[in-house]
C-alpha cells in the first residue's frame, strides 16, 4: 500500500509539474515586486518571470534580419516607421560603414523596427519596469540601487555617452548574467515613455499616446538616482520612428511552461 501510494503521489506531482526550457542566448529572470523610479498605477510594481537577451542585438543580426525582412532595409522602409537617420550608418542595404563592427549592438533603429525584429524572433521589447528590474544589478547584488558606487559609475557612462564603435560583452555581466545594459548603448522598451503621462492610470489614455506622447512625471520615489533620471528622460524625448547612434535594443521573451 505504501508503494502504490507513493506512486499515486509521484505521478501527481509529476502531471502538476511544468516543465520549463530556456531560450537560446536568454537570461531567465525571475519575477518579484519593486519600486520603481517612479510610481505609476502603484509605488510598488509586480514584474512576472520572463527572459531577456544576453546581450544588445548586434549589427549581424540586424543584417540576417534585413535579408528575411527586405521591407525594413535602409531603402525600402516605410518613413511612417523611420525618420531619415534610420541605419545611417550603414552604406546601403546589407552593408555597415567600414567603421562599423559586426558584433557591436545595431544602433541608429526605430522603435517600430526593434519591434519587428523582436518579433520575427517570437519575442517582443522588454518593458520599462522588467528592463529597470534588471539593470537595477550590479555584479553581484541584484538590487544594487542602495549602493552609491554603483549609481556614480553608471552616472559617470551616462556623462560620456558611447556610439557603437564598442563590441558587445566587453563590460562585466550582472548579477541575472546579462551584459550590457550599462555603458554601450541606450535600449528601447515596449513603453518606452509610457510613464511619462498625466492622470491616475495608464489605462485611462489611448493606447497609441503611451508610445508617441510625453507629459507631466509622477513623482519620483529615489531623488538620488541620477542615473535612473538620464534614462526616463532619454525616453521621454523619443518618439517611435526616431533613431539615434547611440540608442539599440534587446528582446525579452514571455515564460512558456510545459
Amino acid at each position: 500500500m505504501k508503494n502504490l501510494a507513493f506512486r499515486l503521489l509521484f505521478v501527481l506531482l509529476v502531471s502538476q509539474t511544468c516543465i520549463y526550457a530556456q531560450s537560446k542566448g536568454m537570461v531567465y529572470i525571475e519575477g518579484s515586486r519593486y519600486i520603481p523610479l517612479y510610481g505609476r498605477d502603484s509605488t510598488v510594481v509586480e514584474v512576472k518571470d520572463f527572459e531577456i537577451d544576453i546581450y544588445p542585438v548586434t549589427n549581424a543580426e540586424y543584417i540576417l534580419f534585413l535579408k528575411s525582412n527586405p521591407k525594413w532595409q535602409k531603402s525600402k522602409a516605410l518613413k511612417l516607421f523611420t525618420d531619415k537617420s534610420y541605419l545611417a550608418n550603414w552604406d546601403n542595404d546589407l552593408n555597415i560603414k567600414p567603421t562599423e563592427k559586426p558584433n557591436s549592438p545595431v544602433t541608429y533603429i526605430s522603435w517600430f523596427a526593434a519591434k519587428a525584429y523582436c518579433e520575427c524572433q517570437d519575442k517582443r521589447l522588454p518593458t520599462i519596469d522588467e528592463w529597470e528590474y534588471v539593470a537595477m544589478a550590479d555584479e553581484t547584488t541584484k538590487d544594487a540601487r542602495v549602493k552609491p558606487t554603483f549609481n556614480k559609475q553608471i552616472l559617470a557612462w551616462y556623462e560620456a555617452p558611447h556610439s557603437n564603435e564598442n563590441s558587445i560583452g566587453l563590460h562585466p555581466k550582472n548579477a541575472w548574467g546579462v551584459y550590457d545594459l550599462h555603458g554601450l548603448v541606450w535600449e528601447w522598451t515596449l513603453d518606452f515613455n509610457s510613464v511619462l503621462i498625466t492622470g491616475e492610470s495608464r489605462k485611462d489614455v489611448d493606447k497609441d499616446s503611451n508610445l508617441f506622447c510625453g507629459s507631466a512625471a509622477i513623482n519620483a520615489t529615489d531623488l538620488m538616482n541620477y542615473a535612473a533620471f538620464m534614462r526616463y528622460a532619454i525616453r521621454g524625448s523619443l518618439k517611435a520612428k526616431y533613431a539615434m547612434k547611440n540608442l539599440g535594443f534587446r528582446c525579452a521573451k514571455d515564460i512558456t511552461k510545459q
